[in-house]
């Protein structure tokens, strides 16, 4: 059974271990499988550089757009830039993301391996930063 409570007029369920569970290994198979097949592409260090920063880049911003849609959600305060600035970066990844894949000299098949395993990594990153944050409130309310 799920343990639930009302904080700051909003519910909070406590997720179960095996959420918490696939969405960290979600994360660490989307980011492995990205860096492994950037580490065996064939493609200059400077190509594999951008690649790999766009991945960073994608899971901060996304991050930052789950906390930031949170804090909203429960009346904390967040500045409308700093709300409007987690949008555009991320939406700004995935488009240097498509961009970046649209140009390169790769496979049809490589190109969509490295659009699932980027899109695997945000979905995942935005379930774990929920998980963490649920997993706080719920320590915190001692539930």
């Amino acid at each position: 059974m799920k343990k639930e409570t009302i904080a700051n007029g909003v519910l909070t369920l406590k997720p179960s271990p095996a959420f918490v569970g696939a969405s960290w290994m979600a994360l660490l198979i989307g980011m492995t499988a990205f860096c492994i097949g950037l580490f065996n592409a064939e493609m200059e260090l400077n190509e594999k550089g951008y690649y790999f920063t766009i991945l960073l880049f994608g899971l901060f911003s996304v991050i930052s757009v789950q906390k930031s849609v949170r804090d909203r959600m429960e009346g904390i305060p967040v500045t409308d830039l700093y709300y409007g600035i987690s949008w555009f970066t991320t939406i700004a990844a995935v488009v240097l993301l498509i961009i970046g894949l649209w140009n390169a000299d790769l496979l049809l098949s490589e190109k969509g391996f490295f659009g699932m395993a980027f899109t695997l990594s945000l979905f995942a990153a935005i379930a774990v930063q929920k998980n963490t944050r649920d997993l706080k409130q719920a320590e915190a309310q001692n539930i």
